[in-house]
């Protein structure tokens, strides 16, 4: 039988899907299971959305669109990237693609080359797509910790010592995947100063929670003089708007909309069109669904904070946005003689039926900072409080 590529046999995965398909298995055995791995809007896509999509469809907009994406669209996204991030951006800055997660593939292969040693900073822990796409490209990671005691962002001396001659890309994400840390501003100014050291490399600006911060205000780096010509903001409707099925997103960068652009031509050659049509009816019409949703997962964080620091062996830090938890379970595994996260993780699903990631799902343990999980606390309050009190119970009933 023919083999398969290098490439396809490195590809890294998303192990929050890996993990569902554990939990279907066992759902589908007859356990009962409570999951925290999905980073997914637990509310419908709000109905001004759907009335949009199915106006859409009902007046035949069913064809292919340009690759860059329909004009009322990359004109609304346009109007709206200004006004959130107080820059000026043009709809044909504005490129729209069939989720945010190919941009990510699209700004490495756009900016690096293939098997030279082109270098991309990248945040560790992360969207575990960002370390896979860097080394399916050919280029190569190099990753920068975020510790707990900055509130899970990096010192930005860090990220000095870490630009090369060979630095081509700097991931940046804030809000953050899977820690729920939010780069403040005064930091966002510091990376700033450093990067103009450096006027070669480019920056992927993974915005996609941009609207859920909850502590402070969100901070953009193209709104720093000097950073919008290099920086590629990505966004999108999943998070927002809980449109995560429509596959929707969008990069923002004047010279690389047109290689974007191309890149969608040869890939997905365009968005959906009714996806599109009910994106501008979610990003340019009334806010008031996305505002409720908003509040939800602020009370859900902090219900669910509270509930994990009185867990014996646990402690966790507030998030400053997004809809994730990330305790810190060092003597938690040390209580039920669990090797480390994975391992708790793994018992944790099996014997409470609570289904949680791992640190090791996002990339390299950081050095130093002992053991975590995730929780997605996209969930139901009711859930979350049955979910956290079965952790209880597993730790208090394996204590030594």
């Amino acid at each position: 039988m023919p083999s398969t590529s290098r490439r396809a046999d490195t590809l890294g995965t998303e192990n929050a899907f890996v993990v569902l398909a554990e939990v279907a298995k066992l759902q589908a055995a007859g356990k009962d299971i409570i999951s925290f791995c999905i980073g997914q809007p637990d509310f419908p896509t709000p109905v001004n959305i759907q009335d949009a999509a199915v106006k859409a469809i009902r007046e035949g907009k069913h064809g292919y669109t340009p690759s860059a994406g329909i004009a009322e669209l990359r004109e609304t996204i346009a109007q709206y990237v200004s006004r959130t991030r107080g820059i000026p951006v043009a709809a044909d800055d504005v490129v729209v693609g069939a989720g945010a997660k190919p941009f990510i593939a699209y700004a490495i292969l756009s900016v690096t080359d293939h098997g030279t040693g082109d270098e991309v900073i990248y945040p560790v822990p992360g969207f575990p797509i960002y370390e896979s796409q860097i080394r399916a490209m050919g280029a190569v990671p190099v990753p920068l910790y975020l510790r707990e005691s900055r509130g899970f962002n990096f010192d930005p001396a860090d990220l000095e010592a870490k630009i090369s001659p060979l630095t081509k890309l700097v991931i940046l994400n804030s809000p953050q995947n899977p820690t729920g840390g939010v780069i403040p501003k005064q930091d966002m100014e510091a990376i700033a100063a450093i990067l103009a050291k450096h006027p070669d490399v480019w920056v992927y600006a993974d915005e996609i929670y941009s609207r859920l911060v909850y502590d402070g205000a969100f901070a953009s780096l193209a709104a720093i003089p000097g950073m919008q010509e290099r920086t590629i903001i990505c966004d999108g409707a999943s998070k927002t708007w809980a449109m995560t099925g429509w596959r929707l997103g969008y990069a923002v960068n004047k010279a690389l909309a047109p290689v974007f652009t191309r890149w969608v031509t040869n890939t997905d050659s365009c968005a959906s069109q009714i996806s599109q049509w009910a994106a501008v009816e979610a990003i340019g019409g009334p806010q008031e669904e996305a505002e409720k949703m908003r509040a939800s997962f602020l009370e859900r964080r902090d219900l669910i904070v509270g509930l994990l620091n009185q867990v014996p062996g646990v402690t966790c830090q507030s998030p400053g946005g997004a809809f994730y938890a990330w305790p810190n379970v060092t003597e938690a595994c040390a209580m039920v003689r669990a090797a480390d996260s994975e391992e708790f993780r793994v018992r944790l699903l099996n014997e409470a039926g609570v289904a949680v990631l791992a640190d090791i799902h996002f990339g390299p343990r950081v050095p130093d900072e002992g053991q975590h999980i995730r929780f997605s606390y996209a969930a139901s309050p009711a859930a979350i409080k049955q979910g956290v009190a079965r952790m209880d119970d597993f730790i208090r009933r394996n204590m030594q």
